[in-house]
């Protein structure tokens, strides 16, 4: 058996990343939008939490002529600011900057679409607190972006990373592990591509809830595998993990349809937001893999591991169950 002392320190990392940063790394948001020409509406939407916003601040080129004043709207978790601005020479080669963005861990989502149709996503990080607008981007450019989405998406998708947590504690053997795994990439990305291009269209609510439902029926599937009952997934994981990641997919999708595909580059831009998708949960794989051969090299002993898959499998089940009613009691509302 494989030696699984240190999940419970993986899974305990992952909580703490939710509770200590889930609303702390929330972006803040800029939606421009070219409403005619050389007009363009700006709305700011900063994070909130326990009643303080992120101490950011938007600031305009300096040619920037307001045609209707600021609108603050106070939402739960979050502040809202729109207002119509006139740029005379139009909005390609201005820099719009976001003051006091370095002195915090958040990240700001930049989406700019014009009078053509056109439009594009950018992620503004606190070591670059600005966004230049340029004419277009390049192809290397716009797959650089999308692969970084992606690679970020899945790092910061708990629910996603659970579910692959929970293969690799019920799959037992490395070529089995890959298939399963492959199999799991396979139909998410089935399903983020045809969503994403509005092939089939699924309520994200009901697809947020119900992943949190598949990660509870996997933990279920270990305890089982656990007490030498039969189970399903220990016989066909793979098959398991291809009906559950064509769910998974949709949960992308969602994410991505937020973040915008760039028009004339919707190929490229879905390819590398896959692709980053998939570099993440590799490294989150080989994490886990290497925690696990950290631990066998360590001879942690045999009832010890046993204790600690035990542990990781129930709090992967009570977290998965907590989402589960808390997303479920959301979409009732």
């Amino acid at each position: 058996m494989l030696c699984s002392a240190l999940l419970g320190i993986v899974f305990a990392v992952f909580a703490f990343l939710q509770t200590a940063s889930a609303h702390e790394s929330r972006p803040a948001y800029m939606q421009v939008t070219e409403v005619a020409p050389k007009r363009y509406e700006i709305v700011w939407r900063t994070p909130v939490r326990s009643g303080m916003r992120l101490p950011v601040v938007l600031r305009l080129p300096d040619s920037a002529r307001n045609v209707t004043e600021p609108t603050l709207r106070e939402l739960q978790d979050s502040l809202v600011e729109r207002r119509l601005i006139k740029l005379d020479n139009g909005l390609t080669g201005t820099r719009i900057e976001i003051v006091g963005l370095q002195a915090t861990i958040t990240d700001a989502l930049v989406r700019v679409q014009l009078l053509d149709g056109t439009y594009s996503t950018t992620l503004v990080r606190p070591s670059k607190p600005w966004i230049e607008i340029a004419a277009s981007r390049s192809s290397l450019e716009v797959a650089s972006a999308y692969l970084m989405h992606g690679i970020e998406h899945i790092l910061l998708g708990y629910d996603h990373l659970l579910f692959v947590l929970a293969l690799i504690l019920i799959v037992r053997r490395g070529r089995v592990l890959l298939i399963t795994v492959t199999a799991f990439t396979v139909a998410h990305s089935i399903t983020l591509s045809l969503a994403t291009l509005e092939v089939v269209h699924v309520p994200g609510p009901p697809v947020e809830a119900t992943i949190a439902l598949s990660i509870l029926l996997l933990a279920c599937e270990i305890i089982r595998s656990e007490r030498g009952e039969a189970s399903l997934t220990a016989q066909w994981p793979w098959l398991v993990a291809f009906s559950f990641g064509l769910l998974h997919g949709f949960g992308f999708a969602g994410a991505l349809t937020e973040i915008g595909l760039p028009q004339g580059d919707i190929p490229l831009a879905l390819f590398a937001f896959n692709v980053g998708v998939e570099v993440g949960q590799l490294l989150f794989i080989a994490a886990v893999l290497g925690a696990l051969r950290l631990a066998k090299w360590i001879k942690v002993p045999v009832v010890v591991e046993r204790h600690a898959r035990l542990a990781t499998t129930y709090a992967i089940g009570i977290m998965a169950a907590y989402w589960f009613m808390e997303r479920l009691a959301g979409f009732a509302a």
